[in-house]
């Protein structure tokens, strides 16, 4: 008799799933070592040689089907292809095949240890991370050495109906969260990955509960065996008993009873019970994301990120390519307002990650040059994102939004450089919104305590809630060893956020709160008390706020809040926001 276990691990994807356990094979420990007789050596060259190029014939087919998928994958994919391109992982094995006489599966494995040592004396753990991405490329080449691709893996459980299955994986490669596209499992489980890792991004955009960060549920759960996934509390129950399936059958039919009630609320007015208007936006990453925004019911798009335009590609898109992306998100919103961020690359998000990495390891690149800093650095890059934006914001309404601003210098410069696109179009006799509205991100404590330099210089704000909670709190938000610390409710994040809202409010000057934590319900009735009246968020998520903000007294919310907010020990404030939420 099988005997009940349960795995902890890192909820990635909220939501209960019940299903069968079905393993996806993990091709490098498949691999034996034998030897090649001397005549077949350029033979077993040349099936390494026809392995990596049916890979990257995958890998292109699949870059053709991500037009719908969430906007990160195609870049991963970018990724992926641009390893199989590299000689340390194509040209060496050659090499050990040749001198070692092996077969080529052995000399991939063998170099790919080597690439896996290299990439762990990274400080950077962006860097760090791709590791992972160099052992999925290499586990794929080898399945197709093995004679059994990725994609079959897929379809194991036999006798399985997909949407009971539960994929059980050490990780998963963007070439196999693609096939979710085509197949409907109830969720997928692995040892690796985070909150930001492409399974967990591709779950969120599906709805499906996912946990990662589980470390060993591979090696320890059977083909088949019974799962539960708890994606809210990120844990996995193997092999249930009878009482606590019961249970989590009733949770799961609460989860998407409630869900299906959400749906009724996309035409519902947004404001509270005492009629205070409250805004809900959209975050998107590529225009292809706006059917989602305006089926999630979203009024207008918060952010607009657009250096996932420009992300592994090495090269930045000419100015019609940009232009041509603004006007699709600006005509394809109807009229609803479109705030555009210019491109916040550097940190996490290179433009030219090989060239730039010796550099990065010996800096802090999220306290280096990144976002407005690189674009006023690179002043041309910059002029063609501004005419771009400016060239699209005659299709509809338009902000623009500068990140990570500290220093009035930095509003000073970009509303000078920003002057010097409009004059060019003018001397083209190019359209634009010529009174453009100019906002800026407050996600830098700097700037969220110094914040009338920035009322007095800008239209509206956006307070960007991942990157100030981990400037105020000095935790890399990327870095899974101190994923525990990260605390949007620290006291010292909320008094920043509420500093900001207050300020703008007696200013007259919008803001918006972007970050994660707009999209939080637990958090939604917090924000109105402090007099947030914009959120914007993954449009997933908008349904549920508005929920919410429908049930919600502003007034009431108001004098609750202020008390909240004088409290600085963590579990008293807990308690508070708690009973706020009752």
């Amino acid at each position: 008799m099988a005997v009940s276990f349960t795995l902890h691990g890192l909820g990635v994807s909220e939501g209960i799933a019940i299903g069968n356990a079905s393993l996806i094979s993990h091709a490098t420990l498949e691999v034996s070592h034998l030897t090649v007789a001397p005549r077949m050596v350029d033979k077993e060259i040349e099936r390494f040689d026809q392995a990596v190029a049916t890979v990257k014939k995958e890998l292109s087919m699949m870059k053709e089907t991500t037009e719908h998928a969430p906007a990160e994958l195609a870049a991963f994919i970018d990724i992926h292809a641009m390893f199989l391109e590299d000689p340390e992982l194509v040209d060496k094995p050659r090499e050990i095949i040749r001198a070692r006489r092996c077969n080529a599966e052995w000399a991939l494995v063998q170099q790919l240890e080597q690439l896996v040592a290299q990439f762990e004396q990274f400080d950077d753990p962006y860097l760090r991370e791709r590791k992972f991405d160099v052992r999925q490329v290499v586990e794929r080449v080898i399945k197709e050495l093995l004679g059994h691709p990725s994609r079959a893996a897929l379809k194991g459980g036999k006798g399985l109906k997909e949407e009971t299955q539960v994929l059980v994986a050490h990780d998963l490669s963007p070439a196999d969260v693609i096939a979710f596209k085509e197949h409907r499992f109830a969720s997928f489980i692995t040892d690796v990955g985070g909150a930001t890792s492409h399974t967990a991004i591709l779950a969120r955009s599906m709805a499906i509960p996912s946990v990662g960060g589980l470390e060993n549920a591979r090696a320890l759960i059977r083909n088949g065996e019974m799962l539960i996934v708890d994606g809210l509390r990120g844990i996995v129950i193997v092999d249930p008993d009878e009482r606590v399936l019961e249970e989590y059958r009733l949770r799961k039919n609460q989860i998407e009873l409630e869900a299906s009630k959400l749906k009724r609320l996309k035409s519902a007015r947004s404001q509270t019970i005492d009629g205070v208007e409250v805004a809900l936006h959209a975050n998107i990453e590529l225009p292809v994301d706006i059917p989602e925004a305006l089926e999630g019911g979203a009024e207008g798009v918060g952010l607009f990120r657009t250096e996932f335009l420009f992300l592994d590609r090495g090269d930045m898109p000419d100015e019609q390519e940009q232009y041509e992306a603004y006007k699709k998100v600006v005509k394809g919103m109807a009229g609803r307002p479109v705030t555009i961020r210019t491109f916040d690359l550097g940190s996490d998000k290179d433009l030219h990650p090989d060239s730039m990495r010796h550099d990065r390891v010996r800096t802090n690149p999220a306290l280096g040059r990144r976002a407005i800093r690189l674009s006023l650095a690179e002043p041309q890059l910059f002029q063609t994102q501004l005419r771009a934006i400016l060239r699209a914001s005659k299709y509809g309404p338009t902000k623009l939004l500068i990140p990570m601003l500290a220093h009035a210098h930095e509003i000073d410069q970009t509303l000078a450089a920003l002057e010097q696109a409009k004059a060019s179009l003018r001397e083209e006799k190019a359209s634009f919104d010529e009174n453009i509205q100019v906002g800026g991100m407050i996600e830098i404590p700097a700037a969220a305590l110094a914040i009338g330099l920035f009322l007095r210089r800008l239209d509206f704000l956006s307070i960007g809630t991942n990157d100030l909670i981990q400037y105020t709190l000095a935790i890399d938000r990327s870095d899974e060893q101190v994923a525990g610390l990260f605390d949007p409710l620290h006291p010292a994040v909320l008094m920043l956020l509420a500093h900001t809202i207050t300020s703008a409010e007696k200013a007259g000057v919008p803001v918006s709160v972007c970050g994660e934590m707009a999209g939080n319900p637990v958090l939604t009735r917090l924000f109105l008390g402090m007099g947030l009246r914009i959120f914007s968020m993954h449009p997933s998520q908008i349904l549920k706020v508005k929920n919410r903000v429908l049930k919600a007294n502003a007034g009431e919310l108001a004098p609750a809040v202020r008390r909240i907010l004088r409290l600085d020990e963590p579990a008293k404030l807990r308690e508070a926001l708690e009973r706020l939420n009752a």
